[in-house]
């Protein structure tokens, strides 16, 4: 009985384990994936209506930036404009000129 016992409970504090070793797990496998200079930033969200949004994200290593403006419904995930920012702005007597880095 006593054996029983000592079995069942060494049954439950693995199962009480098991979530935490889960989620160690996942952080582990995922920060092998991506390393922490090319993870996506979310820069700014905007509501269009119900299901629809904008957002605007940056991506990549810092060498080799982009920031992506993205069109989110339920269904799809649109790209509607995307900025290299590695890409110094030109300027021609203190003016701006627009950025040739730009899709």
């Amino acid at each position: 009985m006593t054996q029983t016992l000592g079995w069942v409970a060494v049954v439950v504090f693995l199962l009480a384990l098991l979530p935490m070793a889960v989620k160690w797990l996942k952080q582990r496998a995922l920060g092998s994936v991506a390393g922490a200079d090319s993870a996506a930033k979310i820069v700014s969200v905007l509501a269009v209506g119900p299901h629809q949004r904008v957002v605007t994200v940056e991506q990549g290593p810092d060498h080799a930036r982009v920031r992506l403006t993205l069109g989110v419904t339920a269904q799809t995930i649109t790209l509607l404009h995307s900025v290299d920012l590695r890409a110094e702005p030109q300027v021609s007597d203190g003016v701006p000129v627009p950025n040739s880095g730009r899709v």
